[in-house]
Parts: C-alpha cells; structure tokens; sequence
C-alpha cells in the first residue's frame, strides 16, 4: 500500500511539472520586458495546451509609424516556418500516388542540373528538403534577398548549377532555400496547382486557417499587418515589407497566431482536421517528423538533448527526458518567428515578432517551455540578454574599426589602382558594375538586384568596402580585387566585414570575372 501510495504521488508530481502553465500576468511582464530588452517594437505570442488556447496575445505596435497595437490577430510573414507546409503538400503527393520522396528531381523537373553531374541524376525529392545538398549555407539566396530582384523560379532551377559545393552530397547539414524553391516547383508540376494555391486550397482551408495567406501579395486586407522594423546605424527603424514572391516556397506564408495555433492543434491531432478529415495517412504524416540530416548536440545542452537534426521541413529534438520537440523558426528582413510543439505534452507555442532579432522569441519560448517541463527560473532574459548586447557591441566596434580605416585612407595617398572601373560578372548573378565617382570613391550597382546599390570606398591597396545605400540590410562587405602584371583588375571576390549580416546575404559565392 506504501508502494502504491508513493507511485501515486510521483505521477501526481510529474503531471505537475509538465502542466505549470505561467500565470497570465507573469507572461506579460515578461514579454514586456522582451520588447524593451532587445528593441522590438510588437511582438505576438501564442500557447495552445491540451486541446484548446490558453494565451493569446499581442503586445507592443504593429508599426513604429502608426503606433497601432499589435494584437493577436496581427498578420505577420512568418518566414521559414512555410517549409513544414511545403513539405506537408509534398507528402499529400506521395500519398495520392503522384510522387515518391525518394525519385529523381529530374523525374519531375527535366531541366535541373546541379555542379556535378552524379549528384544531378541522384538528386532526389527528399534532397530538396532535408539541408544535405552539399552547397554551402545560403548559397544562391542573392536571387531572391533581397526583394526587387529580376530573378524568377525558372531562373533559380537554371541558375543552381553554377554554385559549387562545399562538402560532399548528403555529409553535412547546410541551409539551403532555394533548394526549398525548387521542390515548390515540384509540387506544380505534379499537382496541376501553384504553390499558393495548393497551399491555401488544400491545407490552410480544411485546417481552418481563415486569415492566413500563402503569400504577402495575397494578402487583400492588409488593415492588421506589421510593418518590418531592423536596428540600423545603433538605431530600430521601420523599414520597407521585404519579400520576393520567387520564394513563397521557402518562407512566403503569412498569418498570426491564432492561425498557426490551429496549425499546432492539427498537426499534434496526427494530421486530422477538426471535422474529422484527414489530409495525411499516419505513416506519412510521421515520417515528416524523422530525422533525415543529423546535428551535433553541445555537450551540457540546455535542455539534455540526446539528438538534434531536419526531418522533412522541421527540426526535431528532444528535450528534458526525451519529450520530443518539433520547432522551426523564420526570418525576413524586418521580422522573425519561432514555432515550436512538444506533441506528447499537446503543447505549442508560437512567437511573431516585427524585428529581426531572435533572443527575443528565444526568450519568450525557452521561458514558457521551461515552466511546463518543471526547470526552476533559469532567467533568459537577463541572460541572452546580455548575450544581445555583448554581439552587438562587438559587431559595431568591427565595423566601426573598418569604416575608421577607410575614412583614414581617404585623407591619405590612394594607393590602389584605377583600373578598377567597369563589368564584373558572375555565373548565377548576372554583372555587378563599378563607377568611377571621383578617382578614389566608386559607385557599386548589381544589376539584375537593383535595391542592389551603394558607394565602393577604397580600404588597402587590393581592397574596397562595399557600403550598400539601404542602411537596414547591415550587409556592407569587403570587396577583393586580382589585378593583372600591368596593374588592371581582372576578378573580384566578396566577403561580409561582420558576422551578423544575414547569412543569405551570400556575396561570398560569387566570382566576379571582369568583362568589360
């Protein structure tokens, strides 16, 4: 009986720390405090838990400009966390009988090619959306980041064979959307419907997802929508929507949360809709879910993590004694997301934010998961924080450094040739142009990616820094000459002066030959 007595207790002590919800006003403090500690001006925050909504909220503005409150119902782009949708409508097609995982992309797409030959004819569907392509992070993302760009979907499918790999194929995990573009366009040609309204017809709709679009253009009533906000020169600032629709694959969805609750809520309910309907057999459905491409695990992670890696449009984890987590997060220029299920706890929450800063989602999710997986108050804020400031500060001071350096050129002999003048050419993005402004100053213009622009400021005698004229993308990267015995450049290559610019700011791909 004492036995028995003592396993009732201990149940009753596990049920309680997997169910010790934060109290409503604990949850507003804290994201409060978020906004003020990491500058984000609204953010949106959703938990659904044993079936049903338990906090739903706005906090802070939609807009710096009109200072209208952000709100739960607040549309925001929630970026990356569209690959769980595409990788879903990729399993209906399996499931139809109108697709394998594992068939060749060129089944499908005749015309794809990649670098290497072998890896053309062994590429298969899965490939597309499991990170393993052996291109390295980012690369190619210059076809839709930013947004303006002439580049189409056509383009990038043409386009992905100039990329040269970094690893081997399937060895290593690398982000890759446009990988994630291409397996979109699979979807249209095996589906007869794009990507969008696949999307919207065939998931959002029977999923009850009434305010979200598959994409920011689609969007008719744009009355409760965020504007994007970055910190730029030390200072937050609105910026313009940022979004080319060539990606809506790999990251165009728009909604907020109480929508992406009702994601949470069917997905977690093994893919059946509320009226019953199921859009997935079970074994697809929890296949989406299996690690395809492993991660590392730091050794004393934060939540005892034994494994780590993708699936097929999710990361998948598991955390404190093995309840396994599903997450993804997002990011745009001007906004980021986080969306993160613990299926066996039936808990989801959801982070939309109008700043590109991801310790603030951080903060909030690590905070509330904490408190229904029993870990005593392990302060994230004060810490990632901290954390904030510290890589902020240390990126200012590089680029600080630089911009001192050039400025200090400027005022002496300009040592460097002037041959710098002209047409630079890379395989996958098109001419990059240089203009002679004044003998030492030079205009930097890329041509097929318009927004594009800025002034080249010479930094040593091989080197000029690329300062773009749109201050939000903090992209301004080295630009490195080859010159000729006769003193004349021939090649450039690019390299980005500080680690926080966006890594699908992939100047680091090109190689720009000198053609005119």
């Amino acid at each position: 009986m004492i036995l028995k007595r003592l396993l009732i207790l201990v149940f009753v002590l596990s049920s309680m720390t997997v169910s010790a919800q934060m109290e409503e006003a604990e949850l507003d403090k804290l994201i409060k405090e978020t906004l003020i500690t990491f500058d984000v001006p609204g953010i949106s925050v959703g938990i659904f838990k044993d079936g049903k909504e338990v906090y739903a909220k706005g906090h802070g503005v939609r807009s710096l400009t009109t200072k209208k409150d952000m709100n739960s119902n607040t549309l925001v782009g929630v970026a990356s966390n569209s690959k769980g949708f595409t990788c879903f409508a990729l399993a209906m097609m399996v499931d139809a009988g109108k697709l394998k995982w594992d068939d060749p992309v060129r089944k499908y797409i005749p015309e794809f090619q990649l670098h290497d030959s072998w890896v053309t004819e062994n590429f298969t569907v899965r490939d597309l959306v499991t990170h393993r392509s052996g291109m390295g992070l980012g690369a190619g993302d210059l076809m839709f980041f930013p947004e303006g760009n002439d580049f189409t979907v056509q383009d990038v499918i043409n386009n992905v064979k100039y990329l040269e790999p970094e690893t081997s194929f399937r060895s290593k995990f690398a982000y890759n959307n446009n990988m994630f573009i291409i397996a979109g366009e699979v979807l249209k040609r095996v589906s007869g419907l794009s990507w969008e309204e696949f999307i919207e017809s065939k998931i959002m709709k029977p999923v009850g997802m009434k305010n979200s679009k598959a994409s920011y253009n689609r969007v008719t009533d744009k009355s409760n929508i965020i504007d994007a906000h970055t910190r730029a020169e030390g200072k937050v600032i609105q910026i313009p929507h940022d979004w080319s629709e060539t990606a809506n694959a790999a990251g165009g969805i728009v909604s907020n949360v109480h929508d992406m609750m009702t994601w949470a809520k069917f997905l977690m309910n093994d893919a059946v809709t509320e009226s019953g309907e199921r859009l997935l057999d079970e074994r697809l459905f929890h296949e989406l879910w299996q690690l395809q491409t492993p991660l590392s695990v730091r050794k004393g992670d934060w939540y005892n993590s034994n494994f780590r890696g993708y699936g097929l449009g999710w990361f998948v984890t598991d955390v404190k004694g093995g309840h396994k987590q599903v997450y993804h997060t997002g990011g745009l220029i001007g906004t980021v997301t986080q969306f993160t299920m613990i299926p066996d706890l039936d808990l989801a929450i959801v982070v939309l934010t109008n700043q590109m800063n991801g310790s603030a989602f951080n903060t909030i999710t690590n905070t509330i998961k904490d408190s229904y997986l029993g870990y005593e108050n392990r302060d994230w804020l004060t810490m990632l924080g901290a954390r904030n400031a510290n890589y902020l500060k240390y990126n200012d001071s590089i680029k600080a450094d630089v911009y001192a350096k050039v400025e200090n050129l400027q005022r002496a002999t300009f040592p460097t040739p002037k041959s710098i003048e002209g047409t630079y050419t890379d395989d996958w993005f098109g001419d990059i142009i240089i203009t002679d402004i004044n003998g030492y100053k030079f205009k930097i213009e890329c041509k097929r990616s318009p927004r594009l622009f800025g002034e080249l400021l010479p930094y040593n005698a091989t080197t000029f820094v690329a300062k773009w004229n749109d201050r939000s993308y903090d992209a301004d990267v080295f630009v490195q000459f080859t010159f000729d015995e006769k003193g004349n450049a021939v090649s450039a290559t690019m390299k980005y002066i500080a680690p926080i610019t966006d890594f699908s700011f992939d100047f680091h791909d090109l190689e720009l030959a000198k053609t005119n």
